[in-house]
């Protein structure tokens, strides 16, 4: 597998600087063209079945006009963006082999739009959640490319990164979400320099252990090193982002929401942790 297409999703002008940096250092390693997608703040109002509504038709054309307008600031933001980097803008040529870029249209897209039209890309790249009040959006963005695309989902940082995929940690929980998310990784893990595959005691399930890891990657000719860790009086979820750090990786894979949304939304848990304060890039698949 290659990431010869990559779709871009996001929700304002001032999130897409991080996201189009983490999908151009995708692009540059694999050649890729990188098509970007504006999601609308909003929700249209619905009208009621009885056709009442609180909303006058010159309220929904003004909310609806407003949308359009931030989807083209959103484009020239893009657009901008992609000039700054020398990246060439439109369809690339079939025997290209630099990154290209171009928006899908100015039409502002719901959320849910995202995991419909991801299914036809290699690699989805969405923001991190915005600390403000769309971070419910921004949710619904990345919970939409992980569960209804079928495809990998990297997570950009809130600060644009300057490297991704020299050294690599993949969070290993013995799970089949974590299974997949090596799977997709496999052009990042077969380009590192260093791969670790760290696990967290007592934050597992019953699966493969980690030394069973190593021997299936070495197997596909990729050399890792294993660390098993105590979590002590850390959050699994903040001991593998301290692990990371400390270790000076680039990219985090990890399988995404091992337990169900609705039990991590109560409870917690190690993806909504790593989705709300990693600082560096993170490749989730579910």
């Amino acid at each position: 597998m290659v990431m010869k297409s990559i779709l871009v999703a996001a929700e304002e002008p001032v999130s897409l600087p991080p996201i189009f940096s983490t999908a151009l250092l995708v692009a540059q390693q694999f050649g890729s063209h990188i098509e970007g997608m504006g999601i609308r703040s909003s929700a249209i109002p619905i009208v009621a079945a009885d056709g009442m509504s609180a909303f006058t038709s010159q309220t929904l054309e003004s909310i609806a006009a407003e949308e359009i307008a931030r989807a083209e600031r959103m484009r020239e933001q893009f657009q901008t963006l992609v000039q700054a980097r020398g990246v060439f803008w439109g369809e690339p040529s079939r025997d290209a082999d630099g990154p290209s870029a171009d928006w899908l249209e100015v039409e502002p897209y719901e959320a849910e739009s995202v995991g419909e039209r991801g299914r036809l890309f290699d690699l989805i790249v969405v923001g991190h959640p915005l600390a403000h009040a769309s971070t419910t959006l921004s949710k619904r963005i990345i919970e939409s490319a992980l569960f209804d695309t079928g495809r990998p989902v990297l997570i950009a940082p809130p600060s644009a990164p300057t490297e991704l995929g020299r050294v690599i940690v993949i969070a290993w929980n013995g799970s089949p979400e974590s299974a997949r998310a090596i799977t997709f990784a496999m052009p990042f893990l077969e380009r590192a320099e260093r791969v670790f595959v760290v696990e967290v005691e007592g934050a597992t399930v019953p699966g493969p252990s980690i030394d069973e890891v190593k021997g299936y990657l070495a197997r596909n000719g990729i050399a890792i090193e294993t660390k098993r860790i105590e979590p002590g009086d850390k959050s699994a979820g903040q001991v593998l982002l301290d692990e990371t750090a400390s270790l000076g990786a680039d990219l985090l894979v990890k399988g995404a929401y091992t337990h169900s949304r609705l039990r991590q939304m109560i409870f917690g848990g190690v993806t909504s942790h790593i989705l709300t304060e990693a600082k560096l890039p993170v490749l989730m698949a579910h």
